[in-house]
């Protein structure tokens, strides 16, 4: 009886074990995904930012000088900036994961929510930022005839051009903000990855 419940005990203590190590692992693997996208959308913002910010034109119609720069635009500024601040979050977040790493086997869960709702926050930041210079490039490229507004990118291609190649990294940043609030999501939902 008394070798029977011992038996039992360790029994108990190996599925014990395997469960905290299978915990310690998918937990381990979240951090790093987590940690991934957010060096992704770091080099993504920075990518963009300085294509924005290099990118100018200057060109002569009918004898006068016309320069195209981001900092004309409003809209272009707004995108811009939404990168910076994006890029700034996710390189403090990285710093955030580390010690999340780094914490003991108790799990914080309401960091974990609050990392969620600052991703939020972000991700909706940047598809603004995106939305607004796509509107505007949209009317640059195509104008519009019924307000009586011409398109420009026939006369500065070189500068929507980039533009263009800006705004797509902006968008991967986008999508690599997207999967990161449905990887916590997840998380949040099947506590699991997140448990002691």
């Amino acid at each position: 009886m008394a070798s029977e419940s011992s038996t039992v005990a360790k029994d108990e203590k190996n599925v014990s074990s395997f469960v905290d190590s299978s915990s310690q692992r998918r937990k381990t693997s979240f951090l790093m995904a987590q940690a991934g996208l957010r060096i992704l959308v770091v080099a993504f913002t920075l990518v963009a930012i300085s294509v924005t910010v290099a990118n100018r034109q200057s060109v002569v119609i009918f004898g006068l000088n016309f320069q195209a720069r981001y900092s004309y635009s409003s809209a272009l500024t707004f995108l811009v900036a939404s990168d910076a601040v994006l890029c700034s979050f996710s390189a403090l977040s990285l710093v955030f994961i580390y010690i999340l790493s780094r914490s003991g086997t108790t799990s914080p869960l309401k960091k974990y929510f609050f990392l969620f709702l600052l991703d939020t926050v972000m991700m909706v930041l940047i598809i603004a930022g995106c939305a607004a210079a796509t509107a505007i490039g949209y009317l640059g490229k195509y104008g519009e005839e019924q307000m009586t507004w011409h398109a420009t990118c026939g006369y500065v291609s070189k500068f929507c051009n980039r533009m263009s190649i800006s705004l797509a990294f902006s968008y991967l940043a986008f999508f690599a903000c997207l999967l990161l609030n449905l990887m916590s999501a997840h998380a949040l939902i099947y506590r699991p990855i997140i448990k002691n």
